[in-house]
């Protein structure tokens, strides 16, 4: 068998596939594409699951792939063993719904044997306890030796994720002879040892599992096989892991020179050359495929691995930047395989050169003061880290938590991960309350104030709404960063841009900035210190880097319907002036695509007439269509020309005038119309107060405004529906109602009151005394609090000096009225404090005067204990 290197024999499978008539496909990015269940791309099948689910038609009905894989569930594991990594290939081929077991079977034997050249005799399959199928074809197509077929169970030899499609597996081992072995007399396939590999997996994708145990067969039965690449260069080469097949020991061997350690002499030391040679590998790989370093998701695991090497830099006594020296190396291994890598190479080394400088730069520190922790709590007799200070690496000195917790393992010490997390979310509430403050995205404005000050943006959209630039800087909501990629948020700075930021109550202009590989919505722009435009937004596909030059485009229709609406606005106060007085001066304003909105000064509501006034003089205006010209000048040259300034504005010695045919004459940087006649006309749909002596207007112009009387059409049509009329009688017939609905009212109110007198009856024989002061506790159902007030006024007049205490149940509800005459209250009667000593007793509360008061409850069967009672609190209140 010959020594085939990792690129000969990817280069090798994917070529026996195609000459199978497979299509052999680019390996998909490590970045899933619309699978939210995945963080990182983990297997070979996973960017082909729309293809066997059947939401995509695959562009053949055979494919292979050597597909890029990134596995961090055993991260922690890496380097202590020679069998964990993070990044591996997966080669596999694929049928959807084409050949099926025996094709598949017989392809696995004749690449192994024939192409790759392996002893068949040291070749052992495996199958599904009940796949009598692939069984027959291993035993009678292939002649494989019933006694070397193995048969295991489900756990083993069935791929199934709960309900949907799944199927039996058959796997091939490869025995790489005694000295991998235990030792153990029955050693055979399936023992833990090193000795009989897995190399193949063949899934039988045949049945769908409807969750609960039942299996049917499918209709279309695929293929999906899978064989780690590094997996099976180590058989080839026949070597003991991983790290000793060509491309990657080549690597390793490159870590050994620059830590000037000898591979396999110490274990501390191997462990830490073994995580830095895996790590890089899958940093690499992630950063070429868009990722870039942050605190979550993708971006995290990222970070994680690059920080990790970083340390175990430091542990090999390796104090200088190496990552990217290292990064070279595995470029110069796989690009072959990837040519992205040699394309990128630039990109990569820079990024992960800025990362691991900035940890660099509070590595040792930390160490420091977690060396000093750990001292402190070994002379406590403590175990656990406490969270606070756990939080305190992680934000102070960027140590993530696993890497705390990594290295008080090595101590046999732990971490309070509830108590770093419980400070986390303080600090997250900390970032949101103090979003209120800022201008990006919520975030701490300091990721700006960290940008080199030489640089700046010029502002090209008054003649431009697309153009092309240079991307001068990008930023996450936290750091200045190399790149943005998919589904991240951030701000993009380039040279120009014909991107309108918002300023002078214009809003910001919204639309995209691409290249041919990315894709960024811009949904805010905005103005910062030193002459920069920031573009606030999120990728929308693929990468924009620093240094790419990008076409702008900004969104034309929102982009013109926000100038008709600011040209509106300087007609507008022309207007104002000319209707109400010099005295009025623009106290701000704001403009956007749907509305105007202008503030003033002025010290009185406008009226109706004023209002009128004002919205004919700017129709007017719109109406005769008055070029708008707009001229660059000196401020004293602007000032003779008339042009009116923002009040409290600082203005530069060279100043922009809108001018409309000399009707409106001001100094502006807005985006403006050519011609009045794009407003079309303009509404004043309210006029308010809002602060002494500032009034503010809304209005409407263009398409707002048809989108507004649309609103209106609709609504009068509804309610002439609902009243049975048309638009153009509404009013008559509303009218009529109201004169109806009043006279009604007034029948009902008079039957309440008869109502109510016919219900009192004659309770006057009620009537107790205590104290001197005579009492009425009534009761009287189904009569409202309304009535009981006029009951209770009826019978104060006959009672003479004392106090009523009336009740009523309706609907379930209770009403209390309690009324005292002045003569009672003389003598120490209080309504207030009586209603709301009894009120308790119907499960309700209240209060009132001391002549008058009112409660409510919900417990009608508590009322003749809440009028007995009153006799109680009265005969207390009475001197």
């Amino acid at each position: 068998m010959q020594p085939y290197g990792v690129n000969e024999l990817r280069k090798m499978f994917l070529e026996f596939f195609e000459s199978k008539g497979h299509l052999a496909m680019k390996s998909f990015s490590l970045v899933p594409h619309n699978d939210k269940s995945l963080l990182l791309i983990n297997s070979g099948m996973a960017p082909l699951k729309p293809y066997f689910t059947g939401q995509e038609i695959p562009p053949r009905k055979r494919v292979t792939t050597c597909q890029k894989c990134i596995r961090t569930g055993d991260i922690e594991n890496v380097g202590k063993t020679a069998r964990h990594g993070t990044f591996f290939e997966m080669l596999g081929n694929f049928s959807f719904g084409d050949y099926f077991k025996e094709e598949a079977i017989q392809w696995t034997w004749e690449f192994l044997t024939d192409v790759v050249g392996l002893d068949p005799d040291r070749l052992y399959p495996s199958v599904y306890v009940d796949d009598d199928e692939a069984f027959e074809i291993w035993n009678k197509k292939i002649g494989i030796p019933a006694e070397r077929i193995f048969k295991f169970g489900k756990e083993d030899n069935f791929w199934e994720h709960g309900s949907g499609p799944c199927g039996p597996c058959s796997e091939v081992y490869y025995d790489r002879g005694e000295k991998y072995g235990c030792g153990k007399p029955d050693c055979t396939v399936g023992c833990d040892c090193d000795r009989y590999m897995e190399i193949w997996n063949d899934v039988f994708t045949q049945f769908d599992n409807d969750g609960e145990g039942h299996y049917s067969e499918l209709e279309q039965k695929n293929i999906d096989t899978g064989m780690g690449l590094e997996r099976l260069a180590s058989v080839v080469q026949d070597v003991d892991s991983i790290f000793d097949v060509d491309t990657i020991k080549a690597l390793r061997d490159h870590v050994c020179r620059l830590a000037e350690k000898e591979y396999g002499k110490e274990y501390k030391d191997d462990v830490s050359i073994r995580v830095i040679t895996d790590h890089i590998r899958s940093v690499t790989f992630m950063i070429s495929d868009g990722i870039m370093p942050s605190n979550e998701g993708r971006g995290y695991v990222l970070r994680r691995l690059l920080r990790r090497a970083c340390r175990h830099g430091r542990l090999l006594g390796i104090h200088k930047g190496f990552l990217p020296e290292l990064a070279e190396s595995v470029i110069a291994g796989s690009k072959d395989g990837y040519p992205e890598l040699e394309e990128k190479r630039e990109f990569i080394l820079k990024v992960i050169s800025k990362e691991e400088e900035q940890f660099n730069k509070t590595i040792d520190q930390g160490l420091g003061i977690l060396s000093d922790m750990i001292a402190d709590m070994e002379a406590k007799g403590e175990k656990t880290l406490n969270g606070e200070d756990a939080f305190r690496l992680y934000d102070t000195y960027g140590f993530p938590l696993d890497l705390t917790k990594e290295i008080l393992e090595e101590k046999n010490l732990d971490a309070d991960e509830e108590g770093f997390h419980a400070c986390m979310e303080v600090q997250r509430k900390k970032a949101r309350d103090a979003r209120e403050v800022t201008n990006y995205m919520g975030a701490d404005v300091t990721v700006y104030e960290s940008i080199d000050p030489s640089i700046t943006s010029t502002f090209v959209g008054y003649d431009n709404l697309t153009y092309e630039s240079d991307v001068t800087v990008l930023t996450t909501e936290d750091e200045i960063v190399e790149a943005l990629s998919e589904g991240q948020r951030g701000t993009i700075f380039v040279q120009e841009t014909p991107f309108y930021a918002t300023s002078g109550g214009q809003e910001a202009d919204t639309g995209y900035i691409r290249t041919a590989e990315g894709e960024f919505k811009v949904e805010d722009t905005v103005k910062l210190l030193g002459g920069k435009i920031g573009h606030i937004g999120v990728m929308t596909k693929g990468m924009i880097k620093s240094g790419d030059k990008v076409t702008l485009e900004v969104d034309a229709k929102k982009r013109a319907l926000s100038a008709r609406n600011h040209s509106a606005t300087h007609l507008l106060q022309k207007a104002l002036r000319t209707v109400l007085g010099t005295h009025v001066e623009q106290a701000g304003s704001s403009v956007n695509e749907d509305r105007l909105r202008f503030d003033f000064t002025h010290f009185s509501a406008m009226t109706a007439e004023e209002l009128k006034k004002v919205e004919d003089i700017v129709n007017e205006q719109i109406s005769k269509g008055l070029d708008v010209i707009v001229k660059n000048m000196p401020i004293e040259e602007a000032k003779k020309t008339g042009a009116q300034a923002l009040f409290g504005e600082k203005y530069g010695d060279i100043v922009r005038v809108v001018n409309m045919s000399d009707f409106s004459i001001e100094f502006c940087g807005g985006t403006h119309v050519k011609n009045t006649s794009e407003i079309m006309a303009l509404k004043i749909i309210s006029e308010t107060g809002v602060a002494a002596g500032v009034r503010r207007i809304e209005a409407l112009t263009s398409d707002g405004l048809m989108k507004y009387y649309a609103q209106i059409e609709e609504t009068l049509k509804n309610a002439a529906h609902l009243m049975k009329a048309t638009p153009e009688n509404l009013a008559d017939k509303i009218t009529h109602l109201m004169a109806e609905n009043k006279a009604l009212h007034g029948e009902v109110e008079s039957l309440k009151s008869k109502m109510a007198q016919e219900a009192a009856g004659d309770v006057m024989d009620q009537v107790t005394e205590i104290k001197g002061v005579k009492l009425l506790a009534a009761q009287l159902d189904g009569i409202d609090m309304n009535g009981l007030r006029d009951l209770g006024d009826q019978f104060k007049a006959k009672l003479g000096d004392g106090v009523v205490v009336l009740a009523s149940a309706n609907d379930g509800k209770v009403s209390l009225m309690v009324t005292a005459t002045d003569g009672a209250m003389k003598q120490g009667a209080h309504a207030g404090n009586l209603v709301k000593a009894i009120a308790g007793c119907v499960g309700g509360g209240g209060g009132g005067r001391p002549n008058m008061a009112q409660a409510g409850g919900k417990n009608p069967a508590g009322i003749p204990e809440a009028l007995a009672k009153a006799a109680e609190v009265l005969e207390s209140q009475i001197k």
